[in-house]
């Protein structure tokens, strides 16, 4: 067994934010992470912006204003460089990133990277190749995302469902975008056709709210487009969407240059649903090409996918069956373990 301490300075969170409420994919995998290091035997303390210290899963989370230990087996400071800075005694040190990493190159992060030399833990192969390899590291290493466990045990279905889309990404990653060839091009080749949009600013807290001007516009119009088969549904707990994506036919989604793995478009997949994506940033790293869905290389096959998926009850029960077998088998249990080969500890 290891003592390990992680630490994260952003938004207002715990181990139980995830069964209250929408939460965005950087916190989920934090939390996911420490409670599969402590369902594997580790000592685990979260050092976060929690409001008070609770224990939750075996995970003792405590608010950041007490500080953070000096001493751990396994360090895991979450994006934030002020977090290098600590747990000096570690024996070992993970940098885990979640977004593009260019922002690594500014200087306040590059002397404490140089310093501390930590190993930083990417998402997948296009998320490391967004960090020359001149700048500064202790070692490189690629984890993806685990899949929540509500994912992954989806039952076959015997029938195509009726033509219902699913949105669960944030409305500024081309939600417009997605509403413009809907209206204009998939509805219209796809009458019966249904967008859920499983979207809004609660999935972020407090930063949320300071979005909110940017993500309204294109919630209102999301809105006004119910006579087109639009529904806003608003952003919802992890336990709830498992029953919407139950239902879903497929996923919609351009992707965004931002976006370092994509656990909406995972997490679909893993219940068996198709998705039907551009060819931008991690996008094809998702799908198994032609098989559980198509990362699109314009938006012409991205409409013609669209609407192949919604009408080919066929094609959609064969790639509903890859999905099931070829997308839901990587847990939070497996990164965990990679956490533990990386920094050399046992259970």
């Amino acid at each position: 067994m290891a003592r390990i301490v992680m630490a994260d300075d952003g938004i207002v969170f715990d181990g139980r934010t995830l069964e209250e409420r929408p939460l965005g994919g950087a916190e989920t995998s934090f939390i996911e992470m420490a409670n599969a290091l402590a369902a594997r035997g580790h000592e685990v303390l979260v050092c976060n912006k929690c409001e008070a210290e609770i224990t939750h899963k075996g995970v003792t989370w405590r608010p950041l204003s007490r500080g953070i230990p000096d001493n751990a087996d396994l360090y895991i400071p979450n994006r934030g460089d002020k977090l290098l800075k600590d747990c000096r005694a570690a024996a070992f040190v993970i940098f885990w990133i979640h977004n593009p990493a260019g922002y690594l190159l500014k200087w306040r992060y590059q002397w404490k990277l140089a310093w501390r030399r930590p190993t930083i833990v990417f998402s997948g192969a296009s998320h490391a190749g967004t960090y020359p390899g001149w700048a500064f590291a202790g070692g490189r290493e690629i984890v993806p995302y685990g899949l929540t466990d509500l994912f992954r045990h989806a039952s076959e279905r015997t029938a195509a469902p009726p033509p219902k889309v699913a949105f669960t990404s944030n409305p500024m990653r081309s939600l417009d975008w997605l509403l413009d060839l809907w209206e204009a091009r998939i509805r219209p080749a796809v009458p019966a056709a249904e967008l859920h949009v499983f979207a809004g600013q609660a999935t972020y807290g407090a930063a949320g709210a300071a979005k909110a001007g940017r993500m309204g516009p294109v919630l209102d119009r999301a809105a006004g487009l119910a006579s087109q088969g639009v529904i806003l549904r608003g952003p919802v707990p992890k336990a709830e969407l498992v029953t919407e994506l139950a239902q879903a036919r497929a996923l919609l989604y351009r992707g965004d240059i931002g976006e370092t793995f994509c656990s909406a478009v995972a997490e679909t997949q893993a219940m068996g649903v198709p998705a039907v994506l551009r060819d931008i940033a991690c996008m094809k790293e998702r799908v198994a090409e032609g098989r559980t869905g198509w990362a699109a290389g314009s938006d012409d096959e991205f409409v013609a996918h669209a609407i192949k998926v919604l009408t080919d009850d066929s094609l959609w029960l064969a790639m509903h069956r890859d999905c099931l077998a070829l997308q839901n088998a990587w847990g939070w249990d497996q990164a965990a373990a990679e956490f533990e080969k990386i920094a050399r500890i046992s259970r």
